[in-house]
């Protein structure tokens, strides 16, 4: 923990009560120190800071999920504070949803179908491109969030990337904020990554697996030398909406056909 970070969560949510020094310097107590590791500790499960923040100055190790909001009201909730460009409540749905049900659940259930019916929406001209900016920037700094640390531990690795010219990355951080979940550790390179920059960091990485996601069929098309060749070196999976079981073979690599959470599970079994 940085001090400048210990100082925020002090100064904005009133989270540490430290004694000071006659020298002005902090003395922080073991109770600060506990609410310092709830903080973090419900951060990593997906809650807002001011949300993780309220329940470690209550003492709430384990948030019970008795009286949360309903899955329906959780939807409804989350639709209404999008359609209202609204972040506040956008973020407090966001909060009730990842108290109640497990990461997975949440992810399956609610976050990759809401995105997806969204993206339908607004190729049929029935909402703005402001609500899809809105949406995927609130929802997708959420999830970003929770991607923090998933490089760490010793189980195996995965390289997540989308190929060259696809920015869809959602459903790809969806599938490895799952896989993370079964212990993998996860190198994340995102949207429009040059193949060669994968088969550059290979020697130093040591991936097990190799991931990579487009919501087009051309989008591997114009990358299907470079992935035949990266399949021929390591396992290579493909997936999105744009994977297909021809282009699969064609290259000469393993298909992702089903739900990303569905698929994270298989891969760690």
């Amino acid at each position: 923990m940085s001090p400048e970070l210990l100082r925020a969560w002090e100064t904005r949510y009133g989270l540490l009560r430290p004694d000071r020094t006659a020298g002005g310097l902090r003395l922080f107590s073991e109770e600060d120190e506990r609410r310092v590791h709830l903080m973090r500790k419900h951060i990593a499960a997906g809650l807002s800071a001011s949300e993780a923040a309220r329940l470690a100055r209550s003492g709430d190790e384990s948030p019970s999920r008795e009286g949360s909001a309903s899955f329906a009201e959780i939807q409804t909730a989350l639709a209404q504070g999008i359609e209202a460009l609204d972040e506040p409540m956008t973020q407090s749905a966001l909060d009730q949803l990842f108290r109640a049900f497990a990461l997975p659940f949440a992810l399956s259930e609610v976050i990759l179908p809401f995105l997806h019916r969204l993206g339908e929406r607004w190729a049929a001209a029935e909402t703005s491109i402001a609500h899809e900016h809105f949406a995927s920037n609130v929802i997708g700094g959420r999830l970003r969030a929770l991607t923090s640390g998933w490089g760490n531990g010793v189980g195996p690795r995965a390289v997540l990337a989308c190929p060259p010219g696809e920015r869809h990355e959602f459903g790809l951080l969806c599938f490895g904020l799952a896989l993370r979940e079964h212990g993998w550790r996860i190198t994340y390179l995102g949207a429009d990554t040059p193949l060669r920059e994968i088969t550059n960091a290979l020697r130093e990485l040591l991936p097990t697996i190799v991931v990579l996601s487009a919501t087009s069929p051309q989008r591997f098309l114009d990358a299907s030398e470079e992935i035949g060749a990266l399949g021929s070196r390591l396992r290579v999976c493909i997936g999105g909406a744009g994977a297909t079981s021809a282009l699969a073979q064609a290259m000469g690599v393993e298909l992702l056909g089903g739900h990303a959470i569905g698929e994270a599970a298989r891969i760690a079994a």
